[in-house]
């Protein structure tokens, strides 16, 4: 074919030099083959930082095993990662660099309430997905249309740990908090319950989260003569240690916490201090195939395990959130990831067949009663402790 001047040929070639550019930069008429990314805040450091980690390192681990596999329909997965701290200040300011430099629609995390309260609202005005596997406040629910969690809200801790409490003929407690809101959330929620029951609460006392001695805080509790001492606190740090220390100062009485208190870390500090402490917690069931193949392949990876709901729901949280790129294929298509959680129904490592009601709560899991075993009986397969049998009450 002849052409009469430079001119034509530019005009017809154009088209050709724009598909060979397509071409050279790998993409074609059918989509993008670039890597879906979506963003993570976990408290990689701070009060939060033993559950911050094992939930990163789940989630890390969950999106090698999708991109193993050959990604979401061909694309691969990429997690940006900051740290929140556990912090609403520092959770803020990670999400102020996921969404404006980083461009992220889609977040997961964070791992403290206190953090996930403080950026929540940034997240439901700007139409971002914010997704956590660990954080449990009660007031998260309402949080907005954006926000969603597959950790069980404390309002089910209080009630667990009120009735417990109460069962056991415990009329007089005492309790030590730490002031920040997920601990606050356990305390009032627990504290109601039990009140509701006929319970009196006859001695508190409250902490910040740089505090290492809880001795005077724990003396002013024993001598209230309770007849039992309830602890809620915000790191295993200061779980573990309140524990020792109670024992220490002479005090004999049971003991009761939630999640944190029977993690690893706490029940190392704590060693046979916490025997016998009763914790209502989430715990993987050991009748769940999945629960059990993901424990198992996140100690062979990492070598430790701790907090093993924590765990398994961070690696759910990465798995859900594929499947809903698999719908949406687009990963800046915050409203039809929000429309793919409200009606996606999963079985992972958390449980079968749970779903996301209309406050972006989780539906379909339930929390256990747990009693620490001696030291010389906690193994990484039990995690040092013993789920107590339906004789508890519900």
């Amino acid at each position: 074919m002849r052409f009469s001047s430079w001119k034509s040929i530019f005009t017809i070639g154009l088209p050709v030099m724009v598909i060979l550019l397509a071409v050279a930069c790998g993409t074609d008429e059918e989509g993008d083959d670039s890597p879906y990314q979506i963003g993570v805040m976990e408290s990689l450091t701070g009060a939060g930082e033993t559950y911050g980690q094992v939930a990163n390192n789940a989630k890390q681990m969950a999106m090698d095993e999708i991109n193993a596999a050959g990604g979401i329909d061909g694309r691969m997965l990429e997690l940006v990662v900051e740290d929140s701290k556990c912090s609403a200040q520092d959770a803020i300011n990670a999400y102020n660099k996921l969404t404006d430099v980083d461009g992220m629609k889609i977040i997961l995390g964070t791992s403290c309430s206190g953090a996930m309260l403080g950026v929540a609202p940034l997240a439901e005005a700007d139409g971002v997905v914010l997704f956590s596997g660990l954080a449990s406040n009660p007031d998260i629910a309402n949080a907005g249309d954006y926000i969603f969690r597959t950790q069980i809200s404390d309002i089910e801790v209080g009630i667990r740990t009120g009735d417990v409490l109460w069962a056991d003929g415990v009329q007089a407690l005492a309790t030590i908090t730490e002031e920040t809101d997920y601990a606050a959330g356990v305390r009032r929620t627990s504290v109601a319950q039990f009140e509701k029951n006929g319970g009196r609460v006859i001695a508190e006392e409250r902490y910040g989260s740089d505090t290492t001695d809880f001795r005077s805080q724990l003396t002013k509790l024993i001598d209230a003569n309770p007849d039992a001492l309830h602890i809620a606190p915000q790191s295993e740090f200061s779980a573990g240690t309140i524990v020792k220390q109670a024992r220490e100062l002479g005090y004999e009485g049971p003991i009761y916490g939630e999640t944190i208190t029977v993690g690893t870390t706490a029940l190392n500090i704590a060693g046979d201090a916490a025997t016998g402490l009763k914790a209502i917690t989430a715990a993987p069931d050991p009748n769940n195939a999945k629960a059990q193949e993901v424990l198992a392949n996140f100690r062979k990876r990492f070598n430790y395990i701790t907090l093993p709901w924590h765990l398994g729901s961070a690696y759910d949280d990465v798995q859900i959130a594929a499947e809903c790129l698999r719908q949406t294929k687009d990963d800046q298509d915050a409203d039809g990831f929000r429309d793919c959680l409200y009606g996606i129904t999963w079985s992972g490592a958390l449980g079968d067949n749970y779903s996301f009601d209309e406050d972006g709560e989780v539906v379909g899991l339930s929390r256990a009663v747990v009693e620490v075993l001696p030291p010389a009986q906690r193994t990484e397969e039990n995690f040092g402790y013993r789920v107590l049998g339906d004789d508890q009450p519900e």
